[in-house]
């Protein structure tokens, strides 16, 4: 039985989650934190996921749920990139592997996570959709196919509460076309944003545009623009619960495995460096 603890288990990706490991028979939610001052505090956290009693209490703090529990196996973390960081270091503490969704990470924040991956085997994606991290490796062997002739561009669409821009998803899609097309020459930079008299495109870079609106989950396309033709790879979540799912199959993949950072090309046994 894996035991799991879950973070933020009353937002929505929190709850949904929650959901996911109560149904698996392998199993079991053994403790959950919300952000201090929640009304969960102290609460069943399958009652703070508006689900039936699961006999885990709500900590407002990783490390007192950790202390207190004693025995969890890994940490499923969708909270945002400061709370993440934080609860790296914790996992990395008490010797519990971690599973992060959150997005937003900087530079710093990236270092501070595989530090703890020193420690503790973790799980880090901007995306944990089992169609997302396909997605990764067909967007790679098409920039490879299409070479550098095949001018790449990046659109994603979210709801209107999301906060980070780009989303994490579409940074790491353009990095993964930048990667594969710097092997056969100049790596292109990501550019973010055009607005004005910027002149024609240049043969290095890769357009990253962010669009907001309504109550879309997720959507990504990357376009491969060529001279009579062009090539669209879109996904689309309609349902969160894709990215819950992928999160729990990551949790069970994590649990036994060396100290590292990991991905979720990893867990779907896709990654290039066959760990």
């Amino acid at each position: 039985m894996i035991k799991v603890v879950v973070t933020g288990c009353s937002g929505r990706m929190g709850s949904s989650i929650v959901r996911f490991v109560r149904d698996e028979d392998e199993m079991q939610l053994v403790a959950a934190t919300d952000k201090k001052g929640s009304p969960s505090i102290g609460l069943d956290a399958g009652l703070a996921a508006r689900l039936g009693p699961l006999e885990a209490e709500v900590f407002d703090d990783l490390d007192r749920a950790l202390t207190a529990v004693k025995n969890a196996d890994v940490v499923i973390d969708f909270t945002a990139a400061e709370a993440s960081v934080a609860h790296a270091a914790v996992c990395a503490k008490h010797g519990v592997a971690l599973v992060v969704g959150s997005t937003g990470f900087s530079a710093q924040d990236k270092a501070a996570v595989a530090q703890a991956a020193s420690k503790v085997p973790v799980v880090m994606a901007p995306n944990m959709s089992v169609g997302v991290t396909l997605m990764l490796k067909l967007v790679a062997e098409a920039a490879q196919i299409l070479g550098p002739k095949f001018e790449p561009e990046i659109v994603e669409l979210h709801h209107r509460k999301k906060r980070d821009a780009p989303s994490g998803t579409a940074v790491r899609l353009a990095e993964v076309v930048a990667d594969t097309l710097a092997k056969v020459g100049e790596r292109p930079a990501l550019r973010m944003a055009r607005e004005g008299m910027v002149g024609e495109r240049t043969a290095n870079e890769i357009g990253v545009v962010a669009l907001r609106g309504g109550d879309v989950v997720g959507e990504h396309t990357v376009f491969f623009l060529g001279d009579g033709e062009r090539l669209e790879l879109t996904h689309r979540a309609t349902n969160r619960d894709t990215f819950a799912s992928g999160a729990v199959r990551a949790a069970r993949w994590v649990v036994g495995r060396k100290p590292g950072l990991y991905d979720m090309m990893d867990v779907l046994g896709l990654s290039p460096a066959g760990r």
